[in-house]
């Protein structure tokens, strides 16, 4: 009979069907399970410590029970589970349940073969598909729990600092008889539910799936599971009826994103990895159709050397497709904030890892949760191998909606890579119908390409896909009103949008993330732990391939090398190095850059004892002097520091030359001596023959003079070098954002403690200190210096933080006029705007930049130059300095204590190019290093050098395979086209162009010059050469 359907009872009545709240008693959900049974034991120990399986197994276990709960927060309970599955039971599916609020991961043989995560969906483990009797009937799985969640253990919500004292409940530990039909008629169920309901009730899809669901209803009789069949085969004449040609194709792509470390520390990523790789195997063995993209070296490193079992298994899945290693970089890293040669050496450390393990390098970068994307990165890509770059984090902006989900990026250099954006803006989907109409209705790029990606998995704190997502997407591979949806590979999908491409836009410069900019700022301690560290590692490998090339005995510390960049690279992480992390974290990662300071200077005491032997030898009747060494590729002409003879640090001027060594020149007498005047009113005056200035006394800079002009770069009337305290309350994410409505809460920092005075009076060195309270319970004192020769103006900072939720920056205004400002990026630099015409506009209004920024009007500039600050913004005339946050969540001490930096402000005639500003910040982030010596004589001696001020020597090293190779890097610096010249001293016999992996080029013999290498650069371009000993 056919019955006249009322749409809400009718979708109600199939919802009720299938509620695990509602009607269980009568429904289908409450058939999903038939006998269950308890274990036959359950005992457990507890541990502070994340222990193997050898040792768990051997401990003492204790008697428990399910309903009590273990902790607190990060200690592991490991659980021995005694089955015993009763006879009866032959013939039916029998699973393992187990559900909690802690990471479970279930041992059976001594090896892991499943995750158990609640919160994943994943409580059960299937002992076997169909008990026969030949199977052992009684077992022992061993559960090794961690007492936090799959976020962490967030104190009231999962941002918020982790709770000490949580305690997670063991809520279940049962055999059960699993009903494989009744699971599938569920899933039926759900699909045409979903289509009933979303596909609305214009459409005659949405009431065919309504009409069907509910004939199903009337069909199923719960007490009989015979009648089950003919239900599902309603469902199945349903799902059976196919697309038309023109419709789009999903590709989905099991994923599982696993931050490295964010509201756990790292120990604990190494667990969640095995876990969620386990269970993807797990799966794979039973669906031999399912893909797994999987990011992130360090990772499988991790998983490498705790895991071996598993990985050899990875290791067999990878070979035949399944399990496919992407990305390409050692982790995930922050996309801004890294420089140019910490990017290169993500590709190169992954890259390389991936060649090793898996016999192959990626093909797409991965990179789907990271701020904000760096101009410079698709030449980087190109560099080592890429092509191809999948994201989604644009999504999050929060004011302009990104145009496009499939486009080409240009960077700064002109290089292209085709980008997709999965346009169900996000990288953790579960199959759910709502989804694929989404992703469908969502793209941007409608017309202009017809396919798009789908990543399938429960991501961020690991978990991956479920059975359950993929017996979803089954029932929708080609059904009427659905879009195809077809297991894939990110090749498969960048094949067909390569092919598509022809009609697709170009966005030309950053990808900028407008969220998230106070992540620019935030743990000022990381920050500068990263830019130390890259400093040391750079000028350590600079040092020690000069050493080889004088003393072929000494050894290239190549294996620490990598030991102490891979450290740093996972401090790089987009969730450390921005600083949204918990104080575990935080305590780790600057653990980790203390082991490169420390093990960073010992490498460069033994370079440098090598490679100046011969100077540093005391001879008989020799005068003690100081030897300079310059790790970068310009002579410098700076004020240095060195211990005098009775202990006391003297100064001295010395000229080094580029990358080489000079004795300091007795005596030392600067051509324009610094002279330093306090005035009547208590300002100090000081100037040095570059520049005067004037400073008030609570250390305002109100005047600053370039002497050569007499122009003026503080407007009438405005204080530079302004301290300003912000509020600072985002709305919910606390580490990670400031909002447009801070700059609304400005308040100018006006007590003084203690007033200008002068420290140094002049001669080498002129400075000044004073001190000034900031905030409630803050306080800042500053040395302002000024060194003979030196164009700009320092200022040595030290700042006791004790704010919460306080945001401080310093200002300069400057008498400028300009549309744009230039900041410093990797490799290059980019131009923002200084106004808010537009939308796009206002929405970066707080910035990011590396070692300086620069505002200039034709002749004339005045850039701010850093040492490990990021935060930035230029607006109309006023150029401002992140300095300070004090969010409180997920760390509540984020960046309280003791801070030092220095920021430098240097006026220009010209433009920043031709004053040498991008120089002179390498000056103040890579300091000369002194050296005893005991030689009064020695010619100053130079390794390389280059003849175009628009090319920048950023790079030597070892070559990674061959001990007899050098590899440099040099990048064009200025936004020219230019030919320069590459001089060496040293004994080299061939050079030729590599990629950024060191491949060499085809036709990338160089040849050797008289004047030394002729190498030819496009505006920005970054070269790598290869060069070899000729001995």
């Amino acid at each position: 009979m056919a019955a006249i359907k009322h749409r809400r009872t009718a979708l109600e009545r199939v919802e009720k069907f299938l509620s695990d709240t509602y009607f269980t008693d009568c429904n289908l959900r409450g058939r999903l399970f038939g006998d269950r049974c308890p274990p036959a034991s359950l005992s457990y120990f507890q541990t502070r410590r994340r222990i193997p399986y050898e040792e768990a197994a051997v401990q003492e276990f204790r008697p428990t029970q399910v309903g009590e709960s273990f902790g607190p927060t990060w200690e592991t309970c490991w659980f021995k589970v005694e089955l015993s599955i009763p006879p009866a039971w032959a013939g039916q599916e029998v699973h393992f349940v187990w559900e909690s609020d802690g990471e479970g991961m279930v041992w059976r043989d001594a090896q892991p073969v499943q995750g158990l995560t609640k919160e994943g969906e994943k409580t059960s483990y299937i002992l076997t598909r169909s008990l026969k009797e030949s199977e052992p009937h009684s077992l022992t799985l061993y559960v090794e729990l961690a007492c936090n969640g799959l976020f962490g253990a967030g104190k009231g919500s999962m941002i918020a600092p982790p709770d000490p004292d949580r305690r997670v409940t063991l809520s279940k530990a049962e055999l059960v008889v699993f009903n494989r039909d009744v699971y599938e008629l569920l899933v039926d169920l759900e699909i045409l539910l979903d289509m009933a309901q979303l596909l609305g009730e214009e459409n005659q899809r949405s009431f065919q799936a309504l009409y069907t669901a509910n004939q199903m209803v009337n069909v199923c009789d719960v007490t009989d599971l015979s009648t089950l069949p003919a239900a599902r085969d309603l469902a199945a004449a349903i799902f059976s009826q196919r697309n038309g040609e023109s419709q789009h194709t999903i590709h989905a792509v099991g994923h599982c994103h696993i931050d490295s470390a964010w509201l756990w520390p790292y120990e604990e990523t190494v667990r969640k990895c095995a876990r969620s790789w386990v269970t993807v195997l797990h799966l794979m063995e039973h669906n031999p159709e399912l893909t797994f993209a999987c990011s992130q070296a360090q990772q499988f490193e991790w998983v490498r050397s705790r895991y071996p079992g598993l990985y050899a298994r990875i290791q067999d899945f990878v070979a035949k497709g399944q399990f496919i290693p992407v990305g390409g970089t050692w982790v995930e890293m922050d996309g801004n904030l890294p420089s140019g040669e910490s990017m290169v050496r993500q590709f190169l450390q992954g890259q390389r890892f991936f060649q090793e393990q898996f016999g192959r390098i990626c093909s797409e970068f991965w990179l789907p949760d990271t701020f904000g994307y760096s101009a410079q990165l698709p030449q980087l890509m190109r560099g080592c191998g890429i092509q191809r770059f999948l994201t989604q984090k644009l999504s999050w902006n929060l004011v302009n909606s990104f145009p496009h989900h499939t486009f080409f990026w240009e960077g700064i250099d002109g290089s292209q890579v085709l980008t997709h954006f999965p346009p169900g803006d996000s990288y953790g989907m579960h199959g759910r119908v709502e989804e694929m109409l989404k992703t469908v209705k969502n793209n941007k790029d409608k017309g202009r390409v017809n396919h798009s990606a789908f990543l399938f998995g429960f991501g961020d704190g690991g978990g991956g896909p479920t059975q359950k997502m993929l017996d979803r997407m089954k029932r929708m591979s080609d059904t009427d009103g659905l879009p195809r949806v077809q297991i894939s590979t990110p090749d498969q999908l960048f094949s067909v949008l390569e092919k598509e491409s022809s009609q697709l836009c170009t966005w030309v410069g950053e990808l900028f993330l407008e969220l998230h900019n106070g992540t620019y700022t935030t743990q000022a301690q990381i920050k500068k732990g990263n830019r130390e560290c890259e400093r040391i590692l750079h000028d350590v490998e600079v040092l020690s391939s000069l050493a080889v090339a004088q003393d072929r005995a000494f050894q290239y510390p190549a294996s620490q090398l990598q030991r102490l960049w891979r450290l740093l690279l996972l401090n790089q992480f987009h969730d450390v190095l921005p600083g949204s992390c918990i104080q575990l974290v935080v305590e780790d990662a600057l653990q980790y850059y203390t082991e490169i300071r420390r093990a960073g200077a010992q490498l460069q005491e033994e370079a440098v004892q090598s490679l100046c032997r011969d100077l540093l030898q005391p001879e008989v009747r020799s005068t003690p002097s100081t030897l300079v060494l310059n790790t970068l590729s310009w002579e410098r002409t700076e004020v240095i520091s060195r211990p005098g003879p009775d202990g006391t640090e003297t100064l001295a001027l010395v000229t080094v030359p580029s990358m080489g060594y000079a004795l300091v020149q007795e005596p030392f007498v600067p051509p324009q001596p610094v002279a330093v005047r306090k005035q009547e009113d208590g300002s100090i005056t000081m100037e040095n023959g570059v520049i005067a200035v004037c400073l008030d006394t609570m250390g305002h800079l109100t005047s600053l003079q370039l002497l050569d002009s007499g122009r003026e770069s503080v407007p009438d009337g405005c204080y530079a070098n302004q301290f300003a305290l912000f509020d600072d309350v985002p709305l919910y994410w606390d580490a990670w954002d400031v909002m447009d409505y801070h700059l609304e809460t400005r308040k100018p920092v006006t007590t003084l403690l203690k007033p200008l005075e002068i420290t140094l009076a002049g001669g080498l060195r002129g400075s000044v200190r004073f001190s000034l309270q900031v905030g409630k319970s803050s306080t800042l004192s500053q040395e302002i210096i000024l060194d003979a020769a030196c164009p700009f103006l320092r200022f040595l900072t030290q700042v006791e933080w004790k704010e919460a939720h306080k945001f401080l920056k310093v200002e300069f205004p400057v008498q400028v006029r300009s549309t744009n400002a230039t900041y410093e990026i990797q490799f290059g630099h980019l131009q923002r705007p200084t106004h808010w015409n537009t939308s796009w506009d206002w929405a970066r209004f707080e910035v990011w930049a590396h070692k300086w920024l620069d505002l200039s009007e034709h002749g004339f500039g005045v850039a701010l130059l850093n040492d490990c600050k990021y935060g930035a913004s230029a607006h109309r005339n006023v150029l401002s300095l992140s300095l300070l946050r004090a969010p409180t969540s997920p760390d509540s001490t984020a960046d309280i204590g003791h801070h030092q930096f220095t920021y430098a402000v240097m006026p220009h005639q010209g433009s920043f190019q031709e004053a040498g500003v991008i120089q002179q910040a390498y000056n103040l982030n890579f300091p000369l290093h002194t050296v005893p010596a005991s030689c009064g004589q020695c010619s100053p001696w130079s390794a390389f050098s280059v003849s175009s001020p628009a090319v920048v020597l950023e790079t030597v090293k070892q070559a990674e395979d061959r001990p007899e190779a050098l590899v440099v890097r040099l990048y064009e610096a200025h936004g020219s086209t230019v030919t320069a010249w590459l001089q060496t001293s040293l004994p080299v016999k061939e050079a030729m162009l590599c990629d950024l992996l060191e491949r060499p080029l085809a036709q990338g013999q160089v040849p050797l010059e008289q004047r030394g290498l002729r190498l030819s650069f496009t505006p920005f371009l970054v070269l790598s050469v290869l060069l070899l000993w000729s001995h």
